[in-house]
Parts: C-alpha cells; sequence; structure tokens
C-alpha cells in the first residue's frame, strides 16, 4: 500500500473512531468501549493516535454519569464549543441554510447522501462521512470547516476538557490551519457568531489558538 493511501486509511479510521466518541456518551457507546479501545490500539504510533488514547484514559477511568454530565455541559450546552460547526460563522443567520444545504449536496456528489434528523454540520456526522467517503471528499469537507474545528479546539481546551483530545486528532490529521483560516478563527475569537454569543463571554484571545502539532 502506497504511503499516501495508508495516511488515508489511517485518517478515516480516526475519523470514524472520532464520530463516535463525539456522541452522546450512553450505554450503547459504553459497551462498545472494548471495541473501541481495540481499534485504537491497533492505530499506528501517531501523534493522533495518542489523542485518542488520551481521551480513552479519561474516559475509561470516569465514572459514566460524570462523563455523561461534563457531555452535556460542554458540548450540548456551551455554544462555544458545540459541535454544529456551520453556528459559528454564521449563527442562527438566513446564510446557514445555504451552507447546510452545501453540505447536503457534497454528501449526496460522494454517493453518501445523508438520512435521519440530525443536520450535516454535526460534527460526529461530517466525520463518519470523511470516513467513508471516496478520497478526497471527506477531506474537502472538514478542510473548509477547519477555523470552526480550531475554535472548538479553543474553548475545550480553555475548559480543560477531555474531549479537546478529539478534537485535536481529527486537526493533526488536517495539519495546521492556512492562513486564511487563522484570520477567520482571530475574527471569530474576537466577536463570537453573529447575533447568538451577544452578550456573552468572548472567545479566548487568538495568540492563544493552539497550532496543529501544539500540546499543553
Amino acid at each position: 500500500m502506497a504511503l499516501g493511501t495508508r495516511r488515508r486509511a489511517t485518517a478515516a479510521r480516526i475519523y470514524k473512531l472520532c464520530s463516535l466518541l463525539l456522541q452522546y456518551p450512553g450505554e450503547e457507546l459504553r459497551s462498545a468501549q472494548s471495541e473501541i479501545l481495540g481499534a485504537i490500539r491497533e492505530l499506528p504510533r501517531t501523534s493522533a493516535a495518542r489523542e485518542l488514547e488520551r481521551f480513552c484514559d479519561w474516559w475509561a477511568q470516569t465514572d459514566p454519569l460524570a462523563v455523561a454530565q461534563h457531555y452535556v455541559e460542554t458540548l450540548d450546552l456551551n455554544k462555544r464549543s458545540g459541535l454544529y460547526l456551520t453556528f459559528y460563522g454564521e449563527g442562527d443567520k438566513r446564510e446557514r441554510g445555504t451552507a447546510l444545504l452545501r453540505l447536503k449536496r457534497m454528501y449526496r456528489a460522494a454517493g453518501l447522501p445523508l438520512h435521519g434528523t440530525e443536520l450535516p454540520d454535526y460534527l460526529p456526522v461530517m466525520l463518519e462521512f470523511a470516513a467513508a467517503a471516496p478520497p478526497g471528499y471527506g477531506e474537502v469537507v472538514l478542510r473548509e470547516h477547519h477555523a470552526a474545528l480550531e475554535l472548538v479546539r479553543l474553548s475545550l481546551r480553555e475548559r480543560e476538557s477531555p474531549y479537546a483530545h478529539l478534537i485535536d486528532a481529527v486537526c493533526l490529521t488536517l495539519g495546521a490551519p492556512s492562513a486564511a483560516d487563522r484570520a477567520r478563527v482571530y475574527k471569530l475569537a474576537a466577536h463570537g457568531p453573529p447575533q447568538e454569543l451577544v452578550g456573552l463571554e468572548p472567545f479566548a484571545p487568538p495568540e492563544v489558538m493552539p497550532a496543529a502539532e501544539a500540546r499543553r
């Protein structure tokens, strides 16, 4: 298997695992814990794999109710670390509908139309698509939302949430954000999404945005 093909295959496995682990940690996910841990151990020894291991160390050692409470407080109720990525650029403005429609069309063009009721910008959905899509499609979707990923990463690190390790793993497969993405992160970090974050505590100063390989 060529190097590029191996890297894509490894990235796809990382996306699939992160898609699972970023979902609500209920009984169904808990029952699959041994299988998930085994799949992570089989990954090549990369920085992204180590981030997954760090998350799972916490997940395996923490009371399930505490994990569920942390998930709800951090990913469901906190708008600065939610998993609906178009929100960061569009808030609840009309333009967000256009962004969601474009994602649906991209999924359909790759032969993987979205089923069910979940929105197409929900990160676990995007990662599941990236894991299964033909070469190029999944990476394009994630790169187009790299700035939003970095903002979620920032917020989770500020909160010292173990879920930051999962976003770290995804970002490590994408490499450093482009200059345009960094500029967008700076802008959104300063002002937040349109309308919805008015009056809330602002994002952290842009100078603390982590580099792709940075670790605390």
